[in-house]
C-alpha cells in the first residue's frame, strides 16, 4: 500500500537534497517521478530545484488555484510511481488533501519534504495539514551551533533575530539560520548579535 510521507526539518538539513536523491534512486530503478514544489519557491528560478550541495533537477511548479489531484489524472496516471514535492510548506491545505488522494485512489506514493514551522515557530498550513494526514512523519535533523538538535528556523535581519513580519520570505543562509529553542530565546532576550553561515 502506497504512503503519504512528511519528511520535514529545520533550515539547512538537506531536505531538497534528500528529495533529489529520493527521484535518483527511483530512476535508477526504471520507475518515474513527478517531482512537483509550491510556486511560492523561486529562489532558484521558476522550474528548477537545487539543494546547496549541488544537485538539480527540473521540477514542475504548483500555483495555488492548481487542483494537483486534477493535474496527476490528467497528465501522469498511468505513467508515474511516485510523486515528491519540496517546500511542500507552501502547499494550500486543500493541495494536500489532492495528495493524499492520489495515495488512497491510485497508490501512489508521494512523499512530501519541507519545513514544519516559520520563524515564530508556527506552523505553516500545508505542514499542519501534512501533520494530520501523512501516514509517516519523519524529522531530518540538523545541528544548532551549540551542537544541540535545531528544531527553529530563525530569521536573521542586519544581525539579529526577527520576530514580526510575513510568514514567507525567501531566503536562504542569507537570511536564515536553524537554531535550538533554547539558542532562539536567548538570542530574542539578549538581543545577541547572529552570525549567518557563510559570512565572515
Amino acid at each position: 500500500m502506497a504512503k503519504l510521507y512528511f519528511k520535514y526539518g529545520a533550515m539547512g538539513s538537506s531536505k531538497t537534497a534528500q528529495a533529489l536523491i529520493t527521484k535518483y534512486n527511483y530512476e535508477e530503478n526504471d520507475m518515474k517521478v513527478w517531482l512537483i514544489k509550491p510556486s511560492a519557491d523561486t529562489r532558484d528560478g521558476v522550474q528548477l530545484l537545487r539543494s546547496r550541495i549541488g544537485l538539480t533537477a527540473t521540477v514542475e511548479v504548483m500555483a495555488p488555484d492548481v487542483n494537483i489531484y486534477d493535474r496527476f489524472r490528467d497528465t501522469r496516471l498511468g505513467n508515474c510511481d511516485a510523486v515528491i514535492c519540496d517546500e511542500c510548506q507552501f502547499l494550500t491545505e486543500e493541495q494536500i488533501d489532492q495528495l493524499r488522494a492520489i495515495v488512497n485512489e491510485y497508490n501512489v506514493p508521494v512523499m512530501c519534504f519541507g519545513l514544519r514551522t516559520d520563524f515564530q515557530t508556527r506552523l505553516f498550513p500545508g505542514s499542519r495539514r501534512l501533520m494530520e494526514l501523512a501516514d509517516c512523519i519523519e524529522e531530518i535533523k540538523t545541528m544548532c551551533d551549540c551542537g544541540s538538535k535545531a528544531t527553529v528556523n530563525a530569521r536573521i535581519s542586519d544581525g539579529y533575530i526577527v520576530t514580526e513580519g510575513a510568514q514567507v520570505v525567501l531566503g536562504g543562509n542569507d537570511s536564515y539560520i536553524a537554531m535550538c529553542h533554547r539558542c532562539y530565546i536567548r538570542g530574542i532576550q539578549e538581543h545577541k548579535k547572529i552570525k549567518l553561515h557563510g559570512q565572515n
